[in-house]
């Protein structure tokens, strides 16, 4: 009797006992990983733009009470000259630190990983490597300051140079010509933004099948043949993240153009970002600043869609044709 209650008890209690809990799968864990980053980009990003965005519905000096404008702002961006004086820049700056640092990039990646790699060594290449990025790493502050020095009409580097030379006449106010300063900018931003293609170009042709390589010269193909046919193809996304990125980079340019040229002379190195600064907090025309980002970010956000959509297609693309 006492063993029949007991076994009884036992089979109750084993009917009583608590499942255990369901494993927590892998993307309810990522999620928790993901969770911090998620809050910050709340809190840092999408809430300032959105109280950017509301700003620009009005008219505000900065201080006091906004007053409600709705669309006045961005209407009357439509018809500002200034406006669009500075986003013509921008496509200049998009051109400097966009497509001339990528093609520089890929043929410096390809001279550094072809020929440098395997006549000197992986030693040399690392250094030339860094040596080409230390102006990505460089405060913009600091090189817009020793670029300033280099440049300056009297006693500039550059113009000393040239008088050193013999290229007296070539001299020029290289800042404060009009006709010039936009130029210059763009050189300087060039040797900036070099480093990054470098970079991302160097890593994708280093996961690129060195039997395709050796396939294509068994066939007698040279190396311009195999650049183009191999390399190009393969390394496609990763022309869309540089072009992307420094697309990016370029559009919302503002360091260098606040220390070089402060947006002169007479607005011709001006920018969408430096504009909407300086209407912010020099014509204190807070509202109208706040459009002018708004229209800017509005554009930077389409850009990189479609930069992400573009890297996409690519990726899949070399998947399939690495499957079939």
């Amino acid at each position: 009797m006492t063993v029949t209650v007991e076994r009884g008890a036992g089979t109750a209690g084993a009917g009583k006992e608590r499942r255990p809990g369901r494993p927590r799968g892998p993307r309810e864990s990522y999620a928790l990983f993901l969770l911090p980053g998620a809050l910050a980009f709340l809190a840092v990003v999408v809430v300032p733009f959105l109280m950017n965005t509301g700003v620009s519905f009005t008219d505000w000096q900065g201080v006091g009470n906004p007053r409600w404008t709705g669309l006045a702002n961005y209407r009357e961006l439509l018809d500002d000259s200034e406006f669009w004086a500075s986003f013509r820049h921008s496509l200049f700056m998009v051109l400097a630190m966009a497509l001339v640092p990528t093609v520089i990039g890929l043929v410096l990646a390809a001279a550094l990983f072809d020929h440098v790699a395997q006549h000197f060594g992986s030693r040399v290449t690392t250094v030339l490597r860094a040596c080409f990025y230390l102006p990505q790493v460089l405060p913009i502050a600091v090189a817009g300051i020793v670029w300033s020095w280099i440049l300056a009409p009297e006693n500039g580097s550059l113009n000393e140079l040239l008088t050193a030379v013999g290229l007296d006449s070539w001299r020029q106010d290289w800042l404060g010509d009009p006709d010039l300063a936009l130029y210059t900018v763009m050189g300087v931003m060039v040797w900036v933004q070099i480093g990054f293609p470098l970079v991302v170009f160097m890593a994708g042709l280093e996961r690129v099948d060195p039997q395709l390589y050796e396939a294509a010269e068994l066939d007698g193909a040279g190396w311009w043949r195999r650049f183009w046919h191999i390399t190009l193809p393969q390394i496609r996304p990763e022309t869309y993240v540089v072009l992307t990125w420094c697309s990016i980079a370029a559009l919302k340019v503002f360091g260098a153009v606040y220390v070089l040229t402060k947006g002169g002379p007479g607005g011709a190195t001006n920018v969408p970002s430096y504009f909407s600064f300086t209407t912010f907090f020099e014509k204190t025309q807070v509202g109208y600043g706040a459009a002018i980002s708004t229209v800017l970010t509005v554009i930077i956000l389409a850009l990189s869609l479609v930069g992400l959509r573009l890297q996409t297609r690519a990726e899949d693309a070399e998947e399939g044709g690495v499957r079939s």
